[in-house]
Order: structure tokens, then C-alpha cells, then sequence
């Protein structure tokens, strides 16, 4: 009969030999199992990132990452499983192993004291639907950040981010999570995580591939709001973002600040995912649109159940909190 089994070193390097083809995100093979080490190691992957597979006589069947999230869910505190990377390798597909590995997942997850699930399909929906997931609207943006007629930088102090701003940057998180439904719980570790993950992308890749960008405007030695970039040439990704100001102005002073240091140069392709109460007097959307990747969520217990159902203003969810 298949078990489950943590993905140890043998069944780790059988599963990123199958994946690295469709989620090598450019990397090389070693680079991609380095990038992978690299996540677990972090103070926040340690304890909440890990793999599992099927297996069945040492055959490797399906396997899927799990990451354990705290969430609130309207006002309550919950527990949250996270699944991503559910693959069946290629010897044994077309034989239901992916749903199995996901409902002993789902189980497990119940008993051990998890009250949601939570997973994004790039697939159809439709699939993750049989199995009790249910979709969520969220909405991607595509930006532009407006400038002064000269394209001068903003009189706001900016500089690179670092880690001793992590704790600012929580609280501020905590403070814009508040008013809404849905939300993770974005300690310094989760923060920390986010963007060494980003950064692990951009530094094994090939060069010049991706620049990961991350400023605070500071205030008192202390970063009053910041922003994470992934940049691809022109087109700009926001990761997440943060401002003690809830008009989001600083934020919106430190993209003019970005854009102005090279101000002969093309202006970026802008896309975030930004939450519905937050919108800088120095940004204009310029349209909106249905991500490729789908929220999907499966309550596993009453307290993980949405007293109503969750609309795209209801949630707070940063392209970096992807996983």
C-alpha cells in the first residue's frame, strides 16, 4: 500500500529531476535543488516548508510541497495548510495518485489542528473543485506610476531595504491586514522568507534575468513604508508592499523615486496585486484583470468556514505570499 513519506534526499532528487522541466523558472538543474535547500533553510522554511510523497515499494508516485500558515478569517485566528507543486510523476500518471496524496494530505492536515486549506491552480479549476476547493476572486492590476512634468525624484528619503527593517515592516503589515477578512499573518519571518526567496531566484538564475528590488522610505532611522519589486527588463512585478500612511503616499514617493533614476529610460510595465483600500494619490490603474493562478480554499473546520462568502475586497493577498 503507497504512505506517505517526507521527501528525503533519494525521493527529493527523483521528484526535482521530474519537476525541474515545467518549474525550473530558468534555473539550471543544480541551481534549482540549491534554490529549494536554500528556502528550507531560512528561519521560516525550517519550520513550515516541507515535501511529501507517495510512495509505494520506493516507487515515488506524487508529491506536492505543504507550508503551514497562521491566518485570520473573519476575526478568528486559524491554521492554514498550504499546498503547492502537486505533481505526479510522468511513469504513473492517469491513475489517480495526485488526488490520493491530496485527500491523506487534507486528513492529516484536519487532525493535526489545520482549519483551512489553501492552494493556487494554474490548471482547471475544475479539478481541485472535486476534491472541495473552492474558488476566490482576486485581481491583478496593471499600473502607472504618474510623475512630475521635469520627471524629477520625490523629496523622500529612500534607501535599500534591510533586515533590521523587518519588525517595521510587520507592524505596518498587521496595521492594513486588519480591516480585511482574510488575511496571513506576515511575522518578520514570513517577511524574511518572501523576499530571500526572490532574491534566491534572481542570484542563481542567469544574469541579468531578474533584479530583485527592495526600498523603504525612512522616517527617524526607522522605515515608515517599503516596497518589493521582481524586475524582468521593463516589466515590473510589486511583491508586496507597506506605509504607515494609509493613503499609501510614501509608497507612491518611493515608485516615483525608482522610476526617476533613470529618466530617459522606458517606463516600466507596473502589475500588483493591491489590496482595495490602498491606492496612493501617485498611481493610476490603468485596467485590471483575473490572475492565471486561481485561489482556491477548502474549509476543514467550522472556525476555517467564511461566515460569508470571501469577495476580491475581502482578501489581502501580496504576489509574494504566492507560493
Amino acid at each position: 500500500m503507497a504512505e506517505l513519506v517526507d521527501a528525503n534526499r533519494a525521493v527529493l532528487n527523483e521528484i526535482l529531476d521530474a519537476t525541474h522541466e515545467i518549474w525550473n523558472e530558468g534555473l539550471d538543474r543544480a541551481s534549482y535543488g540549491r534554490y529549494y535547500a536554500a528556502q528550507r533553510a531560512t528561519a521560516w522554511g525550517r519550520s513550515r516548508l516541507s515535501r511529501t510523497a507517495l510512495v509505494d515499494q520506493r516507487h515515488v508516485l506524487a508529491s506536492a510541497k505543504e507550508y503551514r500558515f497562521d491566518a485570520v478569517l473573519d476575526g478568528r485566528q486559524i491554521r492554514v495548510l498550504g499546498i503547492g507543486a502537486v505533481f505526479t510523476q510522468p511513469p504513473h500518471r492517469g491513475r489517480g495518485h495526485a488526488r490520493a496524496l491530496l485527500e491523506r494530505l487534507l486528513d492529516r492536515a484536519s487532525a493535526d489542528g489545520c482549519d483551512l486549506a489553501l492552494l493556487f491552480s494554474e490548471i482547471d479549476p475544475g479539478y481541485y473543485a472535486r476534491l472541495g476547493f473552492a474558488p476566490l476572486e482576486t485581481r491583478e492590476a496593471l499600473l502607472r506610476v504618474r510623475e512630475d512634468a521635469r520627471r524629477g525624484a520625490p523629496a523622500t528619503l529612500v534607501r535599500a531595504g534591510e533586515d533590521r527593517d523587518l519588525a517595521d515592516i510587520a507592524a505596518m503589515n498587521a496595521v492594513r491586514a486588519d480591516a480585511f477578512r482574510f488575511h496571513l499573518n506576515r511575522d518578520r519571518d514570513w517577511i524574511q522568507y518572501s523576499i530571500v526567496k526572490r532574491r534566491l531566484l534572481s542570484g542563481l538564475g542567469p544574469s541579468g534575468l531578474r533584479e530583485v528590488q527592495f526600498f523603504v522610505a525612512e522616517e527617524g532611522a526607522s522605515a515608515v513604508a517599503y516596497v518589493v519589486i521582481l524586475a524582468r527588463g521593463h516589466d515590473w512585478a510589486i511583491d508586496q508592499l507597506g506605509d504607515r500612511d494609509p493613503s499609501g503616499a510614501r509608497v507612491g514617493a518611493i515608485l516615483q523615486a525608482l522610476i526617476a533614476r533613470e529618466p530617459s529610460q522606458q517606463r516600466p510595465a507596473l502589475k500588483a496585486r493591491l489590496p482595495a483600500d490602498f491606492r496612493p494619490p501617485q498611481i493610476e490603474i490603468v485596467s485590471e484583470s483575473t490572475p492565471r493562478d486561481v485561489m482556491m480554499i477548502k474549509p476543514l473546520t467550522i472556525k476555517g468556514t467564511p461566515q460569508t462568502p470571501l469577495e476580491a475586497r475581502d482578501i489581502l493577498y501580496w504576489h509574494g505570499d504566492l507560493f
